[in-house]
């Protein structure tokens, strides 16, 4: 398949995020990414919050700085999808980002976690076609990275469970067949990001952390829709509070 033939190891391509834009002197090291817009208006209204430039997709996506107890932190909304994230992604490192904290919804692939219950997951299904481009073609990636996040959630008190997540860009052909296939090799979660950001982390030689928190469950006859579109914002600020101390810890 032409899609297992798409990985190119050269460094440099036709077009570089390097030539769409430049390092910003001082960028903080590490970056917070959310999917929540009522977190990015909370962020901005924050005195202490500083914006430090903006990402051009259709509209210009702020990026501020946000001191965290005597940390640098950089902060922005991504959108949803591998593509799409992973192209803001490499604008952030070009900037000058090195560690990664990525936070978001996923879909449970085990009815018996809990609603909102925290996932770090050690390695991602490449059901996407971004990661292709980064890596030479295997199923799945690993997520070195999972150790540290695991241990820091455990000295902050933070129940989570540990396992493989499945990326997947087709939302709506997570099939019976292929849930139950994902859930024989240990995944645990179905998301559409993970695997192409850990891709382009590793191409580029960042350092890449996440956890997901359940929203949806596909483990059963029929979609359960559960916490989607219901996870109040005290809860939101909760998992964010997480990442932040996640991001000033790594």
């Amino acid at each position: 398949m032409s899609l297992f033939d798409a990985y190119d190891p050269a460094p440099d391509a036709v077009l570089n995020p390097e030539d769409a834009t430049r390092p910003i002197p001082g960028f903080p090291e590490t970056v917070v990414i959310t999917f929540q817009p009522s977190l990015m208006e909370a962020v901005a209204a924050r005195p202490e919050a500083a914006l430090l430039c903006r990402i051009p997709v259709f509209f210009q996506m702020p990026v501020y700085r946000l001191p965290a107890q005597g940390t640098e932190l950089a902060v922005y909304q991504t959108l949803m999808g591998g593509a799409v994230s992973a192209a803001m992604l490499e604008e952030i490192i070009a900037r000058g980002a090195r560690k990664v904290v990525l936070f978001g919804s996923c879909g449970s692939l085990c009815r018996e976690l809990p609603d909102g219950h925290l996932i770090v997951p050690t390695a991602a299904y490449r059901d996407e076609g971004v990661s292709y481009h980064y890596l030479p073609a295997e199923d799945y990636i690993s997520l070195p990275t999972a150790l540290r996040t695991a241990e820091i959630l455990r000295e902050l008190g933070v129940p989570f469970a540990l396992g493989r997540t499945w990326t997947t860009d087709a939302l709506y052909r997570e099939t019976r067949r292929n849930v139950a296939r994902r859930k024989a090799e240990g995944c645990i979660a179905v998301d559409m990001e993970c695997a192409s950001l850990a891709a382009v982390c590793r191409f580029r030689g960042v350092a890449f952390h996440q956890f997901l928190y359940t929203e949806d469950n596909l483990d059963g006859a029929f979609w359960d829709p559960r916490l989607m579109g219901k996870l109040p914002q005290d809860a939101k600020e909760a998992y964010f509070r997480i990442a932040l101390e996640i991001a000033r810890r790594i």
